[in-house]
């Protein structure tokens, strides 16, 4: 009897904690969301900066002439706001719409970052690797978190079917063909997160109870 009443305990426990988990869930506001996706979207952006430099401490500059124009991005064709002004003019639910399509579209790209990273030809090939890994981790919880925001604010814009495909498997067959791309990709990525960043940040400030015009 000892045994069923601490089994039935144990059940009880743990379908109360899942159901307060769902609840809680539904009880933080859009702004508290749009707060928690700004921070891990400034932490995307640092890190990937700092994965940057930590890639230009080894990097031949002769190799850089190897490097695709910027317009190579996979992401080039996405429609985004060039700029703060432009940002502020945009539907919320249209900003937020194109966070999400830029997220979902590093999905593969930001896998195979960190899947190829430890291979890599590279005195910091240790931190870079660590530091890989970590953007794709801190990337999936910031695309699980935008799927709650677009749950609470609903959406408009490209749908998922429309976004920019990104089709290679691998970074090269060479040392300096997977260091080249490697890079290439971590600067599409750079400039995407900051993108990403400055759109959160707006909508943040938007959502904001006090003063959402001083944005």
């Amino acid at each position: 009897m000892a045994g069923q009443r601490s089994q039935g305990t144990a059940l009880h426990l743990a379908v109360s904690v899942l159901m307060c988990a769902a609840m809680c869930s539904e009880a933080v506001g859009v702004s508290d969301l749009l707060d928690r996706a700004s921070q891990i979207s400034d932490k995307l952006h640092s890190l990937s900066t700092s994965l940057s430099n930590d890639l230009d401490s080894h990097f031949v500059p002769v190799t850089r002439l190897l490097m695709p124009r910027p317009s190579a991005c996979h992401t080039s064709s996405l429609q985004t706001p060039n700029d703060k002004d432009h940002a502020l003019r945009v539907p919320e639910t249209e900003l937020l719409s194109l966070v999400r399509s830029l997220v979902l579209a590093w999905t593969d790209p930001l896998a195979l970052l960190s899947s190829e990273a430890s291979a890599l030809d590279h005195p910091a090939n240790s931190i870079i690797n660590t530091k890989a890994k970590e953007l794709h981790d801190q990337s999936k919880t910031l695309g699980e978190g935008l799927e709650h925001l677009v749950s609470k604010m609903g959406s408009s814009g490209p749908s998922i079917s429309l976004l920019p495909l990104f089709e290679s498997n691998d970074l090269g067959q060479d040392p300096t063909s997977r260091l080249v791309n490697f890079h290439f990709l971590l600067s599409c990525f750079r400039r995407d997160s900051h993108k990403i960043d400055s759109f959160l940040k707006v909508l943040r400030c938007r959502a904001a109870p006090m003063n959402p015009d001083t944005c």
